[in-house]
């Protein structure tokens, strides 16, 4: 890079699609390391339209020519998870750190084809929801033994999406052949908040539903097939001996979902809850716990952006979090924000709920 400033590129950053207006743009716009360089989509319309409304310096209508782009260091690929492979390949190649969203492939396969790829490079993947500032100090509440001998923990956590009824836009989700349905991305980020906290999942028995096979699209009226679970009840052991009891539920009313982890150990308690109807790696969170601890750090983006709807107020504010991590790891040359290796664990640990709701062993 020419200087201290990182200038990234965000390949996906439609205005009609509110996940990058809503998180990735605030999250660069609050901190002064980045510069929004460039945009790109598939049309040249709605690629004007996102430079214009995000204040990029440039867009294109090809996301090739954003990769090549020689002003851009950084590449986010916030697009549908098939596309992945091959833009973030192109990116590596092309020397560029990268940022992709979770999961990083629609397969074990690609993920680990991608980290391979990345060698030395810089990388960080959009498992935002461990880098909230209240999830790191309730790891380190217990990394430091102030619960004592941990005894159990409990997660419930609900999501309004994967419901009974959708969208036509967000039909692909449901299709086992995106890789982007309830197990990758719920569960996911789920699962990778319980592991920054207690350690990895070293052992796990788990049970999946298809509540709803059939869902409404009540844009068209028309019936879609679903072809991927919509709920999981599962019972894991991790890394620091707490055993967890984990329950996601799909299609709960906005209004009614959250997300709560409680621990318990022999010498105390503590508690994260949100209530964001997205899911824990989208809003903010709370700790609470019966010892004493520092209050967690305020969070570097607290806004929401230029097009968010309601539906995902505050996704700024994790996505911020692991853009601050990867800064300080390019300007220092160092490797802390969870990147494409750790995409491909969280990839494995799907792959192994899956196994263990098939045969009903534990894996």
């Amino acid at each position: 890079m020419a200087s201290s400033l990182i200038r990234v590129g965000i390949i996906g950053a439609d205005t009609k699609a509110s996940w990058a207006g809503a998180s990735h743009v605030p999250a660069l716009a609050a901190q002064p390391t980045f510069r929004l360089a460039a945009v790109a989509t598939r049309h040249e319309e709605s690629a004007r339209s996102a430079a214009e409304v995000f204040g990029a310096e440039r867009w294109f209508a090809d996301p090739f020519e954003l990769i090549r782009d020689p002003s851009v260091d950084l590449v986010t690929v916030a697009v549908k998870v098939p596309a992945h492979r091959e833009l973030v390949l192109a990116a590596l190649a092309a020397n560029k750190a990268v940022y992709a969203e979770s999961p990083l492939g629609t397969t074990v396969a690609q993920a680990e084809e991608m980290a391979d790829a990345a060698g030395s490079l810089h990388t960080a993947i959009g498992l935002q929801g461990r880098h909230n500032p209240s999830v790191r100090r309730a790891a380190e509440i217990i990394a430091r033994g102030r619960l004592g001998r941990l005894l159990s923990a409990r997660v419930v956590a609900t999501t309004f999406g994967n419901g009974p009824e959708s969208v036509s836009a967000y039909e692909y989700f449901d299709k086992a052949a995106a890789g982007a349905g309830f197990l990758t991305i719920a569960v996911g980020h789920v699962l990778d908040v319980v592991e920054a906290v207690l350690g990895d999942i070293t052992e796990i028995d788990a049970r999946t539903e298809l509540l709803w096979p059939q869902v409404k699209l009540v844009d068209t009226g028309a019936l879609a097939v679903r072809e991927v679970p919509d709920h999981l009840d599962a019972i894991a052991k991790t890394a620091s001996g707490a055993p967890v009891g984990v329950q996601i539920l799909a299609g709960v009313p906005a209004p009614d979902a959250h997300f709560g982890l409680e621990v318990r150990g022999s010498d105390g308690w503590l508690r994260l809850t949100g209530n964001h109807p997205a899911g824990v790696q989208v809003g903010d969170l709370a700790l609470s716990s019966n010892v004493d601890f520092p209050a967690p750090d305020s969070p570097v983006v607290t806004g929401t952006g230029p097009t968010a709807a309601e539906t995902w107020t505050g996704a700024s504010i994790n996505v911020g979090e692991v853009y601050a991590g990867l800064a300080r790891d390019i300007t220092n040359g160092t490797h802390h924000t969870p990147g494409f290796t750790h995409a491909v664990h969280n990839s494995r640990l799907i792959a192994r709920v899956e196994q263990a709701a098939r045969t009903g062993l534990r894996q």
